[in-house]
């Protein structure tokens, strides 16, 4: 191996280049990736974007990572299929760490931010901090598990045991959580974009009872609101619909100004939480509980040279699944370490 292809941020505000780069190297407890998937986040957008401080430059994008293990490692074995998600390493020692809350560490790094990520035919990641892909989904459809499942899943749970769902934004995060919700019973209301009859009726084909613009008010009060979409003004329209005892989960690293609201919306022990990154723990037990729903993930799979337009179609509200860059096939990496064949040239 002697180069790989990437796509690389150099400064937030410009498009990702297309750029050959040196094959990273795994120190210790680490592995190096053939990355067959990578999924695009909202979070790839903000870092985009500059609404992130401080990300590493340059930079290679991508959190959401199927891969095959090179070498490096003891965890994994070579061909395994892995991914490799948001949260890149803690240390394991502060006050979050030791108390289960790994997912507030004081020095955690994280993927496609701090760290190279999966925009690129090879990568390298703290074997500890990456999950086996679970049997029956294939690279395209696995690789939103990792971040827009997962985060969604820590939503969900912040949620507590909320019977009327209430889901602002119904993208990535939340097409995959409906299906989560449920499974476990729960009832679903989404809310999108004004207008948007396709996304509704999307909504309404995965379960939801309700589908309707995000600035109506549903048949029902709710017992909880997840808001997926990145915009602050949703976050007192859910307050208004919720029940009493109602909790608001915000579920993105970054969102617009919340404007002032009356009090009286909050009273009645409603209550507003933010997440934030995941734990390992969270990985575990939502990739074991995927094949159960089982979850399907509608990815809308692109090369990765294209990752630039998969960007816009994510910031115009374009997709309705996962967008999802094809970097090598299965055939391609089927003889990883010793070939180097890719979907891109």
């Amino acid at each position: 191996m002697n180069g790989m292809r990437a796509m690389v941020l150099d400064r937030p505000g410009t498009p990702l280049r297309v750029a050959d780069l040196p094959d990273p190297t795994p120190g210790p407890g680490q592995i190096r990736l053939r990355v067959r998937a990578c999924a695009v986040c909202r979070t790839d957008l903000h870092i985009v974007d500059g609404e992130l401080p401080d990300p590493k430059l340059p930079l290679v994008l991508g959190h959401q990572v199927v891969g095959e293990v090179v070498d490096g490692g003891s965890r994994f074995k070579r061909g395994e299929r892995v991914g490799v998600p948001w949260l890149g390493f803690t240390d394991q020692t502060c006050r979050y760490c030791l108390s289960g809350r790994e997912n507030l560490c004081l020095h955690a790094q994280f993927t496609g931010y701090q760290r190279d990520g999966g925009y690129a035919e090879l990568m390298v990641a703290d074997e500890q901090y990456c999950f086996p892909i679970p049997a029956g989904f294939d690279d395209a459809t696995a690789a939103p598990l990792l971040c827009a499942g997962l985060i969604g899943f820590r939503s969900l749970r912040l949620a507590g045991d909320a019977e009327r769902l209430g889901l602002y934004g119904f993208g990535s995060s939340a097409h995959i959580i409906a299906q989560v919700a449920r499974y476990q019973g729960r009832r679903v209301f989404a809310f999108t974009r004004p207008g948007d009859t396709a996304g509704q009726q999307f909504a309404r084909e995965l379960g939801a009872e309700w589908a309707g613009d995000s600035d109506q008010k549903p048949p029902e009060e709710l017992d909880a609101a997840i808001i997926f979409a990145p915009v602050g003004p949703l976050v007192p329209v859910a307050l208004r619909v919720l029940a009493r005892g109602g909790t608001v989960v915000c579920a993105g690293i970054h969102m617009s100004d919340i404007p002032s609201f009356p009090y009286a919306w909050l009273w009645e022990e409603r209550s507003i939480r933010s997440v934030a990154n995941l734990t390992r723990q969270d990985g575990q037990e939502f990739l074991e509980l995927a094949p159960k729903v089982p979850i399907r993930t509608y990815p809308e799979v692109l090369p990765l040279t294209e990752a630039n337009e998969a960007l816009r179609r994510l910031r115009a509200g374009e997709l309705h699944g996962t967008a999802v860059l094809q970097v090598a096939s299965p055939a391609a990496t089927k003889s990883a370490g010793t070939d180097r064949q890719s979907v891109v040239s």
